[in-house]
């Protein structure tokens, strides 16, 4: 980070903003250099109003930024860097993640329906049926993406089918939707005073709704859901100007850069050829790996997604991904739900007093499993208990399995690209973790590598707004890219010590599917009659007891 810096002498900078599922987060950058200089978090509220709901607050979210980025202009005032060296801004952001709001008003009309969520199970089985065969991956040749709850397109169609505030938007003409990216850029680009309405190709290529081959929205698929083309953003490349900031310290400073977190991320970890990959690590996990200027489809459970765009006249090129559902959310959920330490390093810390899990496996299928398996049945569990296990060994399970779900997305890209990685690039909040890393090294049997400047999917944010052209402020040219110091990883167990601990962790996945089903619950409220036996004795009971009273009168 910075330190003292005599004003004006710094030349161009770049600020990304990072909305993420957990916090949003405005950070500033030196292209010469790819150091960042300052930075600003806010953490945000998920809310849970029923089981497998998971919503945030979409006023909430974009409040945050501002403050992030009024923040962080306040703190380089007082390193003394001048704020007006800010020539452009990048947006990356939680991918999926959906919001509807009112143009004319520019209030949202539900909250933000986050990827995790799950209330739409019913609307996927429901969808299946119009499928030939039921089949879920109908649509994965065109959209790169298996029918499931993850993807905007249910999410929206649930809205129509249960927000009549949405429905009536929609039939007025009033409706926008967006991902968070499209929510932040239409809203800070003056709202509904002229506010731009616009996606990129990282983000419009989660949606289900859009063609990974023509770039495009597809008809068909708007049919399909049934969902009206004209409420759904402009599509445009990663790295362009879209509009200039309307309010603020850094009003009329171009907003050119908007890339998906993931696909971010594998730009700041400088992934542009084909076969590199990275993993990050933060409330989910995601394995993205770069295959170049045509789409991989996937026999092995993974994804085919655009992973950037760079300019208006530059060719997409993809990624194959391994999405999993629960990565740092782990740690949060012992923190919050189970209480089992204060805070999230002190879980690391008696997660290393414990030192193994002593036969405990912890499968966190709280939103059923994503990659590679795409199981929506299955249900979090925790098994292999003894009298013995205590919070430490739970607390070690916990880690461990972050370390086996890349284990098994990490084995699927390999079986889908032919060629084994031999070193893993990795990234995000949790990778501070040590205790994480070396673990994570030790089951894939192979090191793992992490940069020293840990914010790589902000920077890809700010490499492809400073790259915009009109701006031109930040070189992707291979040669004057910043070399970056890592931190390395090694194995420290043998390979047969990782393959019987991997396997006792599939026994576990076995265990968690086919827990749950899309049948609607009763609350908890099962009537006694719901017992034919049971209901019969009362009933005869009472019939005995009206006769008895009968006779007796």
């Amino acid at each position: 980070m910075a330190a003292d810096f005599q004003r004006g002498t710094m030349g161009p900078l770049v600020g990304a903003i990072d909305q993420g599922t957990s916090s949003s987060r405005f950070l500033v950058f030196n292209p010469n250099t790819a150091e960042l200089l300052s930075l600003h978090q806010v953490e945000l509220k998920q809310t849970f109003p029923k089981e497998g709901w998971v919503e945030q607050d979409a006023k909430e979210i974009l409040q945050s930024v501002y403050e992030c980025v009024e923040k962080t202009c306040e703190k380089l005032k007082q390193l003394n860097i001048d704020i007006g060296n800010i020539k452009a801004i990048g947006i990356t952001n939680q991918r999926e993640t959906t919001v509807i709001w009112d143009k004319t008003t520019g209030e949202p009309l539900y909250s933000a329906i986050v990827w995790l969520d799950l209330r739409t199970q019913s609307t996927v089985d429901r969808l299946l049926k119009k499928i030939p065969g039921h089949d879920k991956c109908f649509f994965k040749s065109r959209t790169g993406l298996p029918l499931t709850t993850y993807f905007s397109a249910v999410k929206i169609r649930w809205l129509l089918d249960n927000v009549e505030e949405v429905g009536q938007a929609v039939r007025e003409g009033r409706a926008m939707f967006g991902t968070i990216d499209s929510w932040v850029i239409w809203s800070l680009t003056g709202g509904k005073d002229g506010g731009i309405h616009c996606t990129d190709v990282t983000n419009a290529s989660r949606t289900m709704l859009f063609n990974i081959h023509t770039l495009e929205w597809d008809a068909e698929l708007c049919k399909f859901f049934d969902i009206p083309v004209d409420i759904l953003p402009r599509v445009r490349s990663s790295s362009e100007i879209y509009g200039l900031m309307s309010s603020g310290a850094l009003t009329g400073v171009p907003i050119s850069g908007c890339l998906g977190d993931q696909s971010a991320a594998l730009v700041g970890q400088m992934c542009f050829k084909n076969g590199q990959a990275k993993n990050t690590y933060g409330t989910g996990l995601f394995l993205l790996c770069n295959t170049g200027h045509k789409p991989a489809l996937s026999q092995h459970g993974l994804l085919t997604t655009v992973a950037y765009k760079l300019g208006r006249d530059q060719p997409a090129c993809y990624a194959l991904e391994g999405s999993v559902a629960i990565g740092g959310a782990i740690v949060r959920w012992l923190r919050d739900n189970l209480c089992i330490a204060p805070s999230s390093k002190e879980i690391e810390m008696i997660a290393a007093e414990a030192g193994s899990s002593y036969g405990c496996y912890f499968v966190p299928a709280f939103s059923g499993l994503y990659a590679p398996y795409w199981e929506p049945t299955a249900r979090g569990i925790i098994c292999g208990l003894t009298q013995f296990t205590n919070k430490k060994h739970i607390a070690y399970a916990a880690l461990e399995a972050v370390c086996f779900q890349t284990r098994e997305i990490l084995d699927a890209m390999n079986k889908d690209c032919g060629v084994p990685l031999q070193t893993l690039q990795v990234d995000g909040g949790m990778t501070n973790n040590k205790i994480l890393m070396q673990l994570q090294a030790d089951l894939l049997c192979i090191p793992v590598v992490k940069p020293s400047m840990p914010e790589t999917t902000a920077l890809g944010a700010a490499m492809a707004a400073g790259a915009a052209e009109g701006v031109g402020v930040w070189s992707l040219n291979p040669d004057d890219l910043t070399a970056v110091t890592c931190e390395r990883f090694e194995p420290q167990i043998n390979s047969e010590e990782s393959e019987r601990r991997y396997a006792w962790w599939k026994k576990a996945v076995r265990r968690s599917m086919g827990w749950e089903t899309s049948e609607p619950h009763t609350g908890g409220e099962t009537s006694i009659f719901c017992s034919l036996p049971l209901g019969f004795f009362i009933m005869n009971s009472l019939l005995m007891l009206i006769g008895a009273k009968y006779i007796s009168g």
